[in-house]
């Protein structure tokens, strides 16, 4: 059980990177919450994987930052008939 979970890790962490993906976006691909995405992310892979979570890192918090821009022409959208 624990491989597994060692190897989705993994798995989520190259997906993000080769995808450049968010969180939820990884979670409907792999068909797992958005929280297990996180932790698998943000604690396992740490201890599995340093140079591995770093890159990944990277990527999230870019995404993070980004987020309010993306919900901003998400609702602009929404609202006007796009």
């Amino acid at each position: 059980m624990k491989q597994d979970i060692e190897e989705r890790a993994v798995q989520l962490a190259e997906y993000i990177i080769a995808h450049n993906a968010t969180v939820r976006s990884a979670a409907k691909h792999f068909g797992v919450s958005k929280s297990t995405v996180h932790k698998d992310i943000t604690d396992r892979l740490e201890t599995i994987d340093r140079e591995l979570f770093h890159r990944t890192k990277r990527i999230l918090d870019q995404n993070k930052a980004e987020r309010h821009i993306r919900g901003g022409l998400a609702t602009r959208k929404k609202y006007r008939g796009e």
